[in-house]
């Protein structure tokens, strides 16, 4: 697998004031086009292409950094209130980075009009459904 010109390859060897923290398997950086204040990517040292490739340690290595950088952004903004947690695994799941990388992202009351439904707004038209609740 070519990785000499996979991005979150070189930030591990060429950029390491971006990362905020790490591990022996992972490390931690800011978003470089955050959605929100905190948003954090935490990404496997192995130049691995998505989620299903890593390893049981690896996935054990990026899940300590994010449980790391969960409390540690509740601890400095009181105005996180929730987290969104994904990654896109393929082109057709907009993956444009082909290095694995888990977002993190912390979420405010009032940052959008109706949170409801989350990450189900990937597809436009089914975040909203109705299960009888109101």
């Amino acid at each position: 697998m070519d990785n000499t010109k996979c991005l979150f390859c070189e930030i591990q060897k060429n950029e390491e004031k971006r990362v905020i923290a790490e591990n022996q398997l992972a490390y931690a950086i800011r978003d470089g086009f955050a959605v929100t204040d905190g948003h954090t990517l935490l990404i496997p040292k192995r130049h691995v292409v998505d989620w299903f490739g890593l390893s049981e340690e690896e996935i054990l290595g990026i899940n300590s950094l994010l449980t790391d950088h969960k409390n540690e952004l509740q601890k400095i903004d009181a105005s996180i209130t929730g987290f969104n947690i994904g990654m896109n695994c393929g082109e057709t799941a907009g993956q444009t980075i082909f290095h694995c990388h888990v977002h993190l992202i912390p979420r405010r009351k009032g940052d959008v009009e109706n949170p409801r439904g989350g990450v189900r707004h990937i597809i436009p038209g089914k975040g909203f459904y109705d299960d009888g609740k109101k």
